[in-house]
């Protein structure tokens, strides 16, 4: 029986969408994919089921086809970011387990020359909300490396918890990383993260605490 409730769907926040992974997206994945080959490979992992810059059509297909498997086996919601309907980059929800963990991961990539206009905490916060309030998860982990200070402001700034190091969790750029272990449980956004995160920035635009986009 398919877990995810609501899924697939769409999610749209002013300029910044999510939208299911799609067959059609492959060439504007690979030309995204390779134009940002330096500014993504220090934080991808070694894996052949995600390529990374090759430039063949296979591997993309192969990554769907995987990704939407798994979809309809409740173990992940694999999403296409987009900002003013072009392709932006990644979202993915993986690892999902159901049970009394209930707990899934996350992880993320943007194309850099879209980079500082708070794209991926938009599109983080819209992903957060479905899976707590429509899918039924009860917390989301996101592992990141602790060089990766872009992609750590992007949790910190939603709220997620620092939970220690995960000593060599992950193969990534040619050797065993040391990954941060942020989390994030539907107790602590009652109402939403996506509201929390549209009044900070609300509020760094009428002269509150600065919001450093990202």
């Amino acid at each position: 029986m398919d877990r995810l409730r609501g899924w697939p769907v769409t999610l749209n926040e002013g300029p910044v969408g999510l939208r299911p992974l799609r067959l059609g997206d492959v060439r504007v994945w690979r030309e995204t994919r390779l134009r940002n080959a330096d500014w993504l490979r220090p934080w991808e992992p070694s894996n052949p089921e995600t390529p990374l810059f090759r430039t063949g059509l296979g591997p993309y297909i192969s990554m769907v086809g995987t990704l939407r498997r798994e979809a309809r086996q409740g173990l992940a919601l694999p999403w296409v970011v987009t900002y003013d309907g072009r392709f932006a980059g990644q979202l993915t929800v993986g690892a999902i387990v159901w049970g009394s963990a209930r707990s899934a991961q996350v992880g993320y990539w943007v194309d850099g020359a879209l980079a500082g206009k708070g794209i991926i905490p938009t599109a983080l916060a819209m992903a957060v909300d479905h899976c707590f309030f429509t899918t039924g998860l009860h917390r989301l982990e996101a592992n990141i490396r602790p060089e990766n200070q872009a992609s750590r402001r992007v949790v910190e700034k939603l709220g997620f918890r620092e939970e220690g190091i995960r000593r060599r969790q992950l193969h990534i750029d040619g050797a065993w990383r040391d990954h941060i272990c942020y989390a994030l449980t539907v107790e602590d956004v009652p109402g939403g993260l996506l509201v929390q995160w549209r009044r900070a920035r609300e509020s760094a635009a009428h002269g509150g605490s600065p919001v450093e986009e990202v």
